[in-house]
């Protein structure tokens, strides 16, 4: 079973995750921050992963540490449940449209963290997250899960549209990028090594 199980506790946030790569799309999520229980919800959906998020942050400060610090924990349960990451099929790219948004998603499982966000994001609150998170969430997913990340709006509109494509490019990219070839033997990679 592809399954990471990963706890975090900080002063600012408390956070337990569980990941399971080879789901139904089934989700508990409990952030304290509506809007991003939303994406998370979605992300796990669209992505076909079972996940189970609780986390309780300061938000009295703001979404802040809550929203990094889960991007954190789900990078740490995806590593997690790769494990040694053999027979994957590495690499994934999803364009999802949600109404006048068209956004995409290319994910390469490299071992080398990177991420590369190319949108119009202004500073407005979808509820108690401001959009900017967005970039914040997708960064520590993609450096604590050791993955090269794009993002690319490529027709942009309401901000809400344009996160929540992001956030299911995103997790179809990954579903097919952490999928199992059959003809992959050992790791897709020439140099014997992932990283």
């Amino acid at each position: 079973m592809r399954v990471g199980k990963v706890a975090r506790a900080t002063a600012e946030t408390d956070i337990r995750i569980v990941f399971d790569l080879d789901g139904k799309g089934h989700s508990t999520i409990e952030t304290g921050i509506g809007f991003f229980d939303h994406m998370l919800t979605a992300f796990a959906k669209h992505g076909f992963f079972d996940l189970d998020v609780q986390a309780r942050g300061d938000l009295e400060v703001d979404a802040h540490h809550t929203v990094e610090d889960v991007g954190i924990v789900l990078g740490q349960a995806l590593a997690q449940a790769l494990g040694k990451k053999a027979g994957i099929t590495r690499f994934g790219t999803a364009f999802v449209p949600m109404d006048e948004v068209l956004v995409m998603a290319t994910v390469d499982i490299s071992g080398r963290p990177f991420v590369a966000c190319s949108w119009n994001l202004s500073n407005e609150h979808l509820g108690a997250f401001p959009a900017l998170l967005a970039e914040e969430f997708f960064r520590a997913l993609a450096f604590n899960g050791g993955i090269t990340l794009h993002i690319r709006e490529i027709a942009g509109g309401n901000t809400h549209h344009l996160l929540e494509a992001a956030f299911k490019a995103t997790a179809r990219a990954l579903a097919d990028a952490c999928a199992i070839d059959p003809r992959v033997e050992g790791l897709l990679s020439t140099k014997g090594r992932l990283g």
